[in-house]
């Protein structure tokens, strides 16, 4: 007989005994304890909607915590998923977030990373941030800490106890397609999407032991993204409402239609990839409500579709 103990931060110790199992059935027991969640951090767009945040989320798995873009307001958001706020998440206190994934230099997107460098490091964050993003967030992340130089200083120099890395930066930039990071817990594939004539933009393929999810970021029908989206646990897809789009001059409607994706394209989308759960967000309502955007998607796609608002916990 083998008895092992195993230790995870969401369960009490337990103890499994097997007889005489094969080795690859004890390695899937394992690895099924994986338990990935989605966390939706801001669900909003440009527009300054109080109820929707800027654009964010966390993948949180084995108690570590992945930031995916981080528009305004999403720091506070992160906070309120920890335990000392009232949360359930240890990995989402602000001196656990040390690594964050961007999709593109929007400020509805981008806008909170003077928040993400600094905060953390001031609740006691204690190594660098890890940043990976689009060219133009190693420049971004410098010029941030030289616009904070005399904030910075202040804490370092003067009588508040303050860490030297904390508010540093390591930024990688993606230059090509492909793992652009990989750890114990989860796989980061980077793909070019199709936000019109903005270059640099990227979705995000995350794989872990338990779910492939997909970030679709900013971006019109992508033939690319399709290409990456088989067998998907979450599609996590930006949208704008086919319904109320018909109100928009003719100049917004030419640069959404170039840009961004409708809710009958969505549903489009949806039902080649057959993800197990479609999640939209970075919702353009205009007046729309959340029946009339799903009503489009179940145009062409009648499978899981979930509304996203903020601080949704999507398993």
């Amino acid at each position: 007989m083998l008895k092992i103990r195993f230790l995870n931060k969401d369960l009490n110790l337990f103890n499994i005994k097997l007889n005489f199992l094969p080795l690859s059935i004890l390695f899937f027991s394992i690895c099924s304890l994986a338990d990935t969640k989605l966390i939706i951090l801001g669900s909003g767009t440009p527009n300054p909607d109080p109820d929707r945040y800027g654009s964010g989320y966390a993948v949180v798995v084995n108690q570590s915590a992945y930031i995916i873009d981080f528009g305004p307001g999403i720091v506070r958001r992160i906070s309120a998923m920890s335990p000392p706020w009232g949360g359930k998440f240890p990995s989402m206190e602000l001196k656990n977030i040390d690594i964050a994934f961007l999709t593109h230099i929007h400020s509805d997107h981008s806008g909170a990373l003077s928040d993400l460098i600094l905060t953390p490091w001031i609740m006691g964050r204690s190594k660098p941030l890890n940043l990976y993003g689009p060219k133009g967030l190693k420049d971004m992340s410098k010029n941030i800490i030289e616009a904070y130089r005399e904030d910075i200083n202040y804490r370092l120099y003067g009588s508040q106890p303050a860490n030297k890395y904390g508010y540093t930066t390591n930024v990688t930039e993606i230059t090509e397609e492909g793992t652009i990071y990989k750890d114990e817990n989860v796989e980061v594939l980077a793909f070019k999407n199709n936000h019109g004539d903005f270059e640099n933009s990227y979705g995000f393929l995350f794989t872990t032991d338990d779910k492939k999810i997909l970030f679709s970021g900013d971006t019109a029908i992508s033939k690319n993204l399709m290409k990456h989206g088989n067998n998907l646990d979450i599609l996590v897809h930006e949208v704008y409402s086919s319904e109320t789009f018909i109100n928009k001059t003719k100049e917004w409607q030419i640069y959404h239609q170039a840009h961004h994706t409708s809710s009958i394209d969505v549903g489009y989308i949806a039902n080649k990839l057959k993800p197990k759960k479609l999640v939209l967000s970075h919702i353009l309502f205009w007046g729309a409500t959340n029946e009339s955007i799903l009503n489009d998607v179940n145009v062409n796609f009648r499978g899981d579709v979930v509304i996203a608002e903020d601080l949704m916990i999507i398993e």
